[in-house]
């Protein structure tokens, strides 16, 4: 049986290792670490089989896990994961969006063919992505439409410097436009969608990306359209926000869960 290390404890860490738990996912959870420590210890509390708490990112890698699984952040990301490929263990990321650093991209992508591992990135919150991927050299356009609630969006460092304030928006409203490199930079949290898209398809300077806040919703709806020589494409996917986290697709979770069975599992698989 597989043995996983979880590095973050938030809404998405703990439905996977409620999974794991539960005998969802066919695998052990043995070490985990976060940042804030009342997080690691709540999610112990939550768990029949209880894990060790490490006291750094690093110490998850250097013992006897399979795989470790990123739900922190994109800065765990940049910070842990070259080690954890140096220790000769798997990764499977949720926070994408990191790896639209061409210096980090390229760095985990030569460490994974000289230690040997592999990195996972789940489909997350979006659909199709078994399609871009297998018609991206006939590729012409991408882009994604995410409209989402607005306290989804809250905190985003976008609106740092931006004059748009989330609490008067009272219909459906464009509040971005641009490239999946600039998305993922000034909404870490809220669109890595669009980083996982761009990774799969044409770079994140050709993929377009929009993002339309609407206090009128009780979902998150990413409309992606792809053309070229092939033909076209749109998806329309429509996910509820995750209870305990509304920054976070439902969706994205499952996904996550769906890409640890695959990896833990003995079985059929369909698809990629």
């Amino acid at each position: 049986m597989k043995q996983i290390g979880l590095l973050g404890c938030g809404a998405i860490g703990t439905q996977i290792a409620l999974a794991i738990d539960t005998g969802k996912i066919p695998a052990i959870l043995t070490h985990i670490y976060d940042d804030s420590k009342e997080k690691s210890s709540s999610l112990v509390e939550k768990l029949q089989n209880k894990p060790e708490i490490v006291e750094n990112a690093h110490l998850l890698s250097s013992n006897s896990v399979d795989i470790v699984v990123e739900a922190a952040s994109q800065d765990a990301v940049k910070d842990s994961a070259l080690s954890i490929l140096q220790n000769k263990k798997d990764l499977m990321i949720m926070s994408v969006g990191a790896l639209l650093d061409e210096s980090i991209y390229d760095i985990l992508s030569d460490a994974c063919k000289d230690f040997k591992k592999t990195i996972y990135l789940p489909s997350g919150a979006i659909a199709g992505l078994d399609g871009i991927k297998s018609i991206k050299d006939e590729l012409d356009t991408v882009s994604i439409t995410t409209t989402k609630h607005p306290r989804s969006l809250k905190s985003a460092k976008f609106f740092e410097n931006s004059k748009i304030n989330l609490d008067d928006i009272e219909s459906a409203t464009s509040i971005f436009e641009g490239t999946a490199k600039e998305a993922v930079s000034l909404f870490p949290a809220n669109i890595n969608v669009a980083a996982l898209l761009s990774l799969t398809g044409i770079g994140s300077e050709k993929t377009r990306v929009k993002i339309i806040a609407d206090p009128d919703t009780n979902k998150n709806t990413h409309q992606i359209e792809a053309a070229g020589t092939f033909g076209k494409m749109t998806f329309i996917i429509e996910n509820f926000p995750d209870v305990n986290n509304p920054k976070t697709s439902r969706l994205a979770i499952l996904s996550a869960i769906e890409t640890l069975k695959k990896y833990c599992s003995n079985d059929i698989q369909i698809g990629t």
